[in-house]
């Protein structure tokens, strides 16, 4: 299944080493960072996790909840993060979720057989609180995921969902944003009273909080 921007992310339940869980449910209102990983007890995948847990203060001031997946089982992910604390310096405490049987990670295409047909490959999928999917990216095997990357591409999600704005190529918090096209300079005076920078009449710039 090819699951794009927009479409509802599939529900499923599942075991987790935390315990079972169903995806919608556990979600609730807040937002969901689904990465999958090839294996257990392997390296790039030990960074990635530690990573994971390492940033679960700035996931938590962005209400959003990581959730792992790997074709490994249950009891393999509680023996693997012990290795990932230990070696990471860090505590991870988010589900991970137990997929020996595939099931969630063909759900999710997250199987791709030239890499491999048992492994899953480095898929990303932000989901929001309507348990739309808002963004998906998918990274080989051997090359870890770039975190500030996924914290930035959430933020420019959240506050574009706030103040009906786009954000620029290489955008970061506290820099100028763009006005879309679909609002009008009318209708912009009354969402953006502090006024913009009109580069040109489809480009208009402005300062957001």
């Amino acid at each position: 299944m090819s699951l794009h921007i927009g479409d509802t992310a599939p529900d499923f339940t599942v075991e987790t080493q935390n315990g079972m869980i169903s995806l919608h449910e556990w979600a609730g209102d807040s937002w969901v960072f689904f990465f999958s990983h090839p294996a257990d007890f392997t390296p790039v995948c030990t960074t990635e996790m530690g990573r994971t847990a390492q940033l679960s203060s700035e996931f938590a001031k962005r209400n959003v909840k990581p959730l792992g997946l790997s074709t490994d089982t249950a009891e393999e992910h509680r023996k693997w993060i012990k290795d990932v604390n230990e070696t990471q310096h860090t505590t991870l405490e988010f589900p991970i979720v137990a997929d020996a049987d595939l099931a969630v990670a063909k759900l999710y295409d997250m199987i791709h057989p030239d890499e491999s047909e048992t492994a899953a490959v480095r898929s990303v999928f932000i989901i929001d609180p309507n348990k739309k999917v808002r963004l998906t990216m998918t990274y080989p095997m051997n090359v870890g995921r770039n975190f500030d990357e996924i914290l930035r591409v959430i933020d420019a999600l959240q506050l574009g969902d706030r103040k009906r704005i786009a954000t620029p190529a290489d955008w970061q918090l506290g820099k100028d944003v763009i006005i879309p096209p679909s609002i009008t300079n009318d209708e912009a005076k009354t969402l953006f009273p502090q006024g913009w920078t009109e580069h040109r009449p489809y480009l208009r710039t402005l300062k957001v909080d």
